[in-house]
């Protein structure tokens, strides 16, 4: 009897689900939308090369974009629910291509677990260096009739999505010109070829450095510290609440055990506390995004709601 009853805890050991002090005991591997080299692949390495270090293990990357992030999201699918196969995503991804595609090969509330949170960038709008306007009346008055253009990276980009919540804040209808490498619209701006647009400094920094675009004003409620003269949009006669934030997140696949998330949403937390991860972060004009997964979820949830009254009110399609 009493072999009997140990062969039979021995086999539910065996099948049990995995418990988080246990995770991980192999590589774990993070499958990309995003091009190497660039921020969001930069950072997800960075916290990556972090958790190798307390886990003991290799962790990973998997470059896979185009076709809208849909490349990776179909090798992301394809993974057991295990934990060791994480999906790193921007919000405009989970939140707003559910309102602008009629069909996706992906469900964002089946297909996708949220386990941390990983940084935000908030954009600035851009003018030309020697544009007289100060403030956004003067702007709103010079897009009444209409001329006024904003670059973009495409229709339902964070660019385009920066500019008509820019023309919801102005009352008035601007022209979204899309570029296929981003930097091109700053050029674009410089040259007074187009009238404004939206980004990180990361992307814009080199123009401002250059003397040819200007900061006119942040897209938070409070100054970014480094930067303590680009005044905020309320702060240019704008509305006291616009922002606009990018922000990439991790996910695991739906049905991975809740111990395992947990277990990785606290190490992410951990590498975004590091002193070197805050230290670089900062030079690249981003923030930490920390929290549990509840408020990412929590975070996703309000953001798919907004983005989709957005989506709606402005006819944005990709169909």
């Amino acid at each position: 009897m009493i072999s009997v009853i140990a062969a039979l805890g021995a086999a539910f050991a065996l099948s049990a689900p995995a418990k988080g002090e246990d995770y991980p005991q192999k590589p774990v591997n993070i499958v990309m939308p995003y091009p190497t080299g660039t921020a969001s692949d930069a950072v997800m390495r960075m916290v990556g090369a972090k958790l190798e270090t307390y886990w003991g293990q290799p962790v990973t990357f998997e470059n896979r974009p185009g076709a809208n992030n849909w490349v990776a999201v179909e090798a992301f699918k394809k993974a057991k629910p295990d934990g060791y196969t994480l999906f790193e995503a921007e919000n405009f991804f989970i939140a707003l291509q559910r309102h602008v595609f009629k069909k996706l090969p992906y469900d964002p509330d089946k297909d996708f677990v949220p386990v941390a949170g990983l940084f935000e960038a908030v954009s600035f709008l851009m003018v030309k260096a020697d544009s007289p306007w100060k403030t956004l009346p003067d702007i709103a008055a010079a897009a009444k009739d209409g001329s006024l253009s904003y670059g973009s990276s495409g229709v339902a980009s964070s660019m385009h999505i920066a500019g008509v919540k820019l023309e919801t804040a102005l009352g008035a209808k601007m022209t979204n010109v899309p570029f296929k490498d981003a930097t091109q619209a700053f050029t674009a701006i410089g040259n007074g070829d187009l009238s404004l647009g939206f980004a990180s400094t990361s992307l814009a920094g080199p123009m401002v450095r250059a003397g040819k675009i200007r900061y006119f004003a942040y897209a938070d409620t409070k100054r970014n510290p480094n930067y303590p003269d680009v005044p905020t949009f309320a702060e240019v006669g704008g509305p006291a609440s616009f922002t606009h934030k990018a922000w990439l997140s991790v996910f695991a696949p739906r049905g991975t055990p809740q111990a395992i998330v947990t277990k990785i949403n606290a190490d992410i937390v951990r590498a975004l506390n590091e002193p070197d991860i805050r230290e670089k972060f900062s030079s690249m004009g981003i923030a930490p995004r920390i929290g549990s997964p509840d408020d990412l979820t929590k975070a996703l949830a309000d953001e798919t709601k907004l983005l989709g009254e957005l989506a709606k009110a402005n006819e944005i399609s990709l169909d």
